[in-house]
């Protein structure tokens, strides 16, 4: 097994910070993954020491290559290849902001299922039978 040569969208995927391939190299094209500040392209290669700059919708990643890793590994496993080393202020304003831009109610909030709909209609029409 080569270690020598190791794309960047290659090496982002296999430690998790994207769910597809695919999604490492557009992030890459466009711009989205900087090398010292400047953005590098899908097919550089990553040596051990590099940092990187990685903004996904999810959140902002400042990593350190510690290790390199071809293959895709459960993420227990991925986080040994690299030192997340993203400042913590950035860290918390993402746990803040996640909870707003997810896109989905929170649980028990908002319309009422269809039995709570039922039990709504039938105190409504008792409450309106009381009154005649």
């Amino acid at each position: 097994m080569s270690n020598e040569k190791l794309r960047v969208d290659k090496y982002l995927w296999a430690i998790r910070v994207f769910k597809t391939r695919s999604q490492a190299a557009t992030a890459c094209d466009g711009g989205k993954v900087k090398l010292n500040g400047a953005p590098v392209k899908a097919a550089k290669s990553v040596t051990v020491g590099d940092k990187y700059e990685i903004k996904t919708d999810a959140r902002k990643w400042v990593i350190e290559v510690v290790e390199l890793l071809p293959n895709r590994v459960q993420y227990s496993e991925a986080i040994k290849y690299y030192v997340d080393i993203t400042p913590e202020e950035d860290k918390l304003l993402q746990r803040a902001a996640s909870v707003f831009h997810t896109g989905k109610r929170q649980s028990k909030i908002g319309r009422p299922t269809k039995k709570e709909r039922r039990d709504l209609d039938g105190f409504m029409q008792e409450d309106g039978e009381e009154e005649l």
